[in-house]
């Protein structure tokens, strides 16, 4: 009777022990298994992805609202930024001189207009406009005839002391300076088209008539403080292009090689100029000839100090720096990283150098929320790779940004993840091109050899708002890889939910 009694007891939870253990041997759906991962769990895969092997890689994530730091990878190792420097430069910009802040451009004169003739020097004084373009030259022309001035008995003179005489900042590689990423910086520059790189040329080979002839060389603006060195060869149509514009170190000669096929299509290159000073005195030169304003005698140009004893003839300002923060971030602008350091430099210090300028940045970063102590800048731009900073350094500038009036201007200057307008997608306009990435990611690329950087803010599926800052140094090869990394923990974010 026991024993049967027993039976009766086990049967029941036998038969529940079988059904539970079918119910556990089920695999859940896939869907249900990304899901319940955690976000950390999410990140590490990423990150354990064989590409990043001998690399060093910080990641930093927070929330936007509390800046609670929720995923953090080697975040407090020091690394190079590349062009995610120009985060802390914009800011610090912003900061110091604000969002209407404009730079000027000024013709003075220290002599006197007698019927149509000025009796003395004419003075081209920069003061630190990358804006500055060969149209605004033409209308200081006008302004000048305006005032009854048809010839001028003097020199030309350029004035470019507003910053100091250092060109080049001192970790610029000098196989980077004969391009437009590597320009020189100068108070006195031109820029050749509206994307505004300061103290570059355009060179543009067409394709000529005969083979065997020369192609067709074209510069913007048109000057002859360039020297172009013609060495191309026009091949039949159905052949290859292979141009090749290079500026030869230390000079204004631009060697241009290679072969140009019958209506083949351009090529084109921005290239740096050596002493853009010069470069912006000599097409000055021009547009006054072309508009009617001679010298009489001999041309002679010059570089000097205007003298404070001079009067003042025409003036151009810079668009302000909210609407130049959009060429200078979405397009990752160089130059404009460089004389911004300069200008607050000189703004705060009196000294338009980046000794004084990286003091200004290193001040403002330390308010928003950076250990200066674990950092070291070197420029403006990102080109050095001697600048060090840690991923969770840049998310907390990137949280503290938020408290500051100037942040809206500063977060719509950042690169718009896979819109195609360059002046709205920038660096970014070509990268995370679906949902729910595109139009959702905003954040600053970055490039060096052995380099790639992405920091910013995403919006994940549930609302959060989440900043992060993504430093990929030493790896080897191909960019695309490592690129794809970023947008994969992007994208990653966008899709969470916590």
């Amino acid at each position: 009777m026991l024993l049967v009694f027993a039976m009766l007891l086990f049967l029941p939870l036998a038969g529940q022990t079988m059904n539970f253990q079918l119910t556990a041997s089920e695999d859940p759906p896939s869907s249900q298994t990304t899901e319940t991962k955690t976000l950390k769990q999410k990140l590490d895969e990423i990150l354990a992805d064989n590409k990043l092997a001998g690399t060093v890689t910080g990641v930093s994530v927070r929330k936007a609202k509390t800046g609670e730091q929720i995923y953090s990878h080697n975040g407090n190792t020091r690394l190079r930024p590349a062009s995610n420097m120009k985060l802390l430069t914009s800011a610090a910009a912003l900061d110091t001189l604000g969002p209407d802040y404009r730079f000027t451009t000024e013709v003075w004169t220290d002599g006197s207009v007698k019927g149509k003739v000025l009796h003395g020097n004419l003075y081209l004084k920069g003061k630190g406009d990358p804006t500055l373009m060969e149209e605004d030259l033409r209308q200081f022309a006008a302004a000048l005839q305006n005032q009854g001035i048809h010839k001028i008995k003097g020199k030309l003179v350029g004035d470019d002391t507003w910053y100091d005489d250092v060109r080049l900042s001192e970790d610029l590689n000098w196989s980077d300076e004969p391009y437009y990423t590597g320009a020189q910086v100068s108070a006195l520059t031109l820029s050749p088209d509206s994307d505004f790189d300061a103290g570059t040329v355009i060179v543009e080979v067409t394709p000529s008539d005969q083979v065997g002839e020369p192609a067709n060389i074209r510069l913007t603006p048109e000057n002859d403080y360039i020297t172009i060195n013609n060495q191309t060869k026009m091949v039949a149509e159905k052949e290859t292009k292979d141009i090749s514009i290079i500026r030869q170190h230390g000079t204004n000669e631009i060697v241009i090689e290679g072969s140009m096929p019958l209506n083949g299509s351009p090529s084109k290159s921005w290239s740096s100029v050596w002493e853009p000073t010069g470069y912006a005195l000599n097409v000055f030169k021009r547009i006054l000839a072309e508009e009617g304003i001679s010298f009489i005698g001999k041309t002679d140009i010059g570089f000097h100090q205007t003298p404070k004893q001079a009067k003042r003839l025409a003036e151009k300002k810079s668009m302000p720096l909210k609407e130049l923060l959009i060429p200078f971030m979405k397009l990752s602008n160089n130059g404009h990283g460089e004389m911004l350091t300069k200008e607050m430099g000189k703004v705060e210090h009196g000294e338009g150098s980046w000794d004084k300028g990286l003091q200004v940045t290193k001040s403002v970063a330390k308010e928003l929320g950076v250990d200066t102590g674990t950092i070291q800048l070197r420029d403006g731009s990102g080109m050095s790779h001697k600048t060090y900073i840690p991923a969770n350094s840049l998310s907390q500038l990137l949280y503290h940004a938020q408290e500051k009036p100037w942040f809206p201007v500063w977060e719509q200057s950042l690169p718009i993840a896979g819109i195609s307008d360059r002046l709205v997608g920038g660096t970014l306009r070509n990268r995370m091109k679906e949902d729910p990435a595109k139009g959702n990611v905003k954040a600053k690329t970055g490039s060096l050899n052995s380099v790639s950087t992405l920091s910013g803010y995403v919006t994940a599926k549930d609302g959060e708002k989440l900043i992060f800052a993504v430093l990929i140094n030493n790896y080897l090869g191909s960019s695309s890889g490592i690129t794809a990394i970023e947008d994969e923990i992007a994208i990653t974010l966008a899709k969470h939910e916590f």
